[in-house]
């Protein structure tokens, strides 16, 4: 056996660097990792940072400016590669490690690739404590990377060079798998990095892999196709995992074949376009009230790659019919079995084809298609009216949607997160071509809107050159992590943000006072600080490097947007929007209502909860 002396860390790089994936969308083999969001300190730039500037001709590395910016850039990266490429990220010890908890958090709610290669502290001993090393005094083993196992679908604490051999596999498994699909932390000890071992010469040959596309048993199909044939009232639930699957189009065509209206979830949006005849519009907390009627009297549910969670179920209470059943195709084991339903465990395209070919010349009722029908047509009367341009005063999120949406490309790519935001994104965009919409809303990270958009936008100019990705923030999440503004303008990424300024958190606010609370701590304005400091985000930007502009009103919106459309480099314009003025959908959302308060309001608000749960229901079948 032939092998070669390196040190653990150029082992890693080198074996990343090993790695591709033979891509479906564009028919070519493609880098796995192309390259890895770096923040240099004493736990990685003298071993990891070594090698990774060796091998820079073979993978890229790009400095960040915060831990958890650059590790929610490279979720945002992975996502809008769909899961066929990722960027790792690389982080000194203590604080810069923990940093990543909560974009590994987003990775793991939202079943995303994310590599965390952190340092760590020495197997030693010798020199502890180090800097920036936290100390157990019962367990001396235990470091700051420990806490990253709660948010981490594979976890492994490196104490020689050797495992190498087996973790690494492993964690491209991992990364690959459609099912086990997540974040995986690698702690690197600083001496572990260090020391070398005599690898196998082959454990660095070049590897294709091929993303796995297991089958659902013919069992399992027989068993979902007599179920689907016995509906009066079909609906599909599209989420997420039909864009992992890349299976857009046979979700297209079975919808069309079969007359089944489609709902989106926020994750599952642009599985289908707005034009399609069988779209039915989003499900859920974020459903339109013009449209609820195909979601609560469905009789049978068909949710397609979706965790069916709790803004895609009004928690729990969605399909209101007492005969309703669940079906699901997920290929994972785990989110099939959710809410008792028949479990289709397999991938989403392979299903769809294979279920199609069993349903055979099965037809939805015309009658319900018809329902269908006028429910979207509805929908798209309340979205035009939403997103109008009006002299009303002060720009309402909605209106500025429909100006982005009159400026904006088919295939141009929308991002958001958190705040209220998200609601009025999934309700009042169209969305003309598939795959060109995150919301991430798995973990509705705050702060993900701009180091996402930087991700998104730096996959993009490889997969999609040519097309705009714009990020839609608020004020609140803006200030959150700005820094990769900065981040995007130092690499040359070309993106369009939209930062809407209501002056604090504006959508907590609204919850507050939705249900009986008083307003309190979630506007810079308040009772403490009735005049606070204005914030000059237009400054913040332009002095990031951006191209900033402070908008005022919608023709003003849309003509700065038209100026930048195709224009290199980072755009940020800002505006001010409505504070109180929101689409509204009309759909039970529980939330955690005091039991007993001195305020009325709230006693009435925890009656209509009490209500609302009374309509929950844990399974979804008779």
């Amino acid at each position: 056996m032939t092998t070669v002396r390196l040190t653990a860390a150029d082992a890693i790089v080198r074996f990343l660097i090993a790695q591709h994936v033979e891509d479906e969308r564009s028919g070519s083999v493609i880098p796995f990792v192309p390259g890895v969001f770096a923040i240099f300190g004493h736990g990685n730039a003298l071993s990891l940072g070594e090698a990774l500037e060796r091998h820079r001709g073979e993978i890229r590395t790009i400095r960040g400016q915060n831990e958890e910016a650059m590790a929610l850039a490279a979720v945002a990266y992975g996502k809008s590669a769909r899961r066929r490429q990722i960027m790792a990220v690389t982080t000194s010890i203590g604080p810069g490690a923990l940093n990543t908890v909560p974009a590994a958090g987003v990775a793991l709610a939202n079943r995303l690739p994310l590599l965390l290669l952190l340092g760590d502290t020495f197997v030693s001993r010798a020199p502890d404590p180090v800097l920036q090393q936290i100390e157990h005094f019962g367990q001396p083993s235990t470091t700051a990377n420990d806490a990253l196992k709660t948010v981490s679908r594979y976890w492994d604490g490196l104490t020689s060079p050797a495992q190498l051999l087996t973790t690494l596999p492993q964690a491209i498994g991992v990364l690959l798998d459609p099912a086990d699909c997540g974040p995986v932390t690698l702690a690197l000890p600083q001496d572990v990095q260090a020391a070398a071992f005599d690898f196998p010469t082959s454990f660095f040959e070049p590897v294709v892999h091929r993303i796995a596309r297991p089958r659902p048993s013919r069992d399992q199909l027989a068993t979902a196709a007599e179920l689907l044939r016995s509906a009066r009232q079909p609906v599909i639930v599209a989420g997420g995992g039909v864009h992992y699957s890349l299976a857009e189009s046979e979700l297209a065509d079975f919808a069309s074949r079969h007359g089944i209206p489609v709902m989106e979830t926020v994750a599952g949006k642009s599985s289908l376009v707005a034009s399609h005849e069988c779209y039915a519009g989003p499900i859920g907390v974020f459903g339109e009230s013009a449209g609820h009627d195909v979601a609560w009297d469905a009789d049978v549910v068909l949710a397609i790659g979706t965790r069916l969670q709790d803004f895609t179920t009004e928690s729990g209470t969605v399909f209101k019919n007492p005969d309703v059943q669940l079906l699901s195709i997920n290929v994972a084991r785990f989110d099939a079995l959710k809410r008792g339903g028949v479990a289709v465990v397999g991938d989403a395209r392979e299903a769809l084809a294979e279920m199609s070919h069993v349903l055979g010349d099965w037809v939805a009722p015309a009658r319900w298609q018809d329902v269908a029908t006028d429910s979207i047509r509805r929908q798209r009367v309340e979205v035009a009216a939403r997103t109008a341009r009006t002299d009303a005063g002060t720009p309402t999120y909605a209106q500025v949607i429909g100006v982005l949406r009159d400026v904006a490309a088919a295939d141009d790519y929308v991002l958001t997160s958190s705040g209220g935001l998200p609601g009025e994104l999934v309700m009042n965009w169209t969305s003309e071509a598939v795959a060109t919409f995150d919301c991430e809303y798995g973990f509705s990270c705050m702060g993900y809107e701009v180091s996402g958009t930087w991700g998104a936008a730096l996959e993009h100019s490889q997969s999609r050159p040519g097309t705009t990705v714009y990020g839609m923030t608020g004020d609140g999440s803006f200030m959150m992590l700005p820094m990769d503004v900065y981040s995007a303008a130092l690499t040359g990424t070309d993106l369009t943000l939209i930062v809407c300024d209501n002056g604090g958190f504006n959508v907590i606010e609204r919850l507050q006072l939705g249900h009986g609370a008083a307003s309190f701590k979630t506007m810079l304005a308040d009772d403490d600080h009735p005049n606070p400091p204005a914030i000059d985000f237009v400054a913040i930007a332009r002095g990031m490097g951006a191209d900033a502009h402070g908008v005022t009103g919608l023709d003003e919106l849309e003509a700065v947007l038209r100026v930048c459309k195709g224009t290199p480099g980072v755009h940020v314009i800002v505006l001010e929007v409505a504070k109180h003025r929101w689409s509204e959908g009309g759909s039970f959302w529980e939330v955690g209502v005091p039991q007993v308060s001195h305020r009325p309001e709230v006693d009435q608000a925890r009656v209509e909860l009490v209500e609302g749960k009374s309509r929950q229901r844990m399974a979804w079948h008779p």
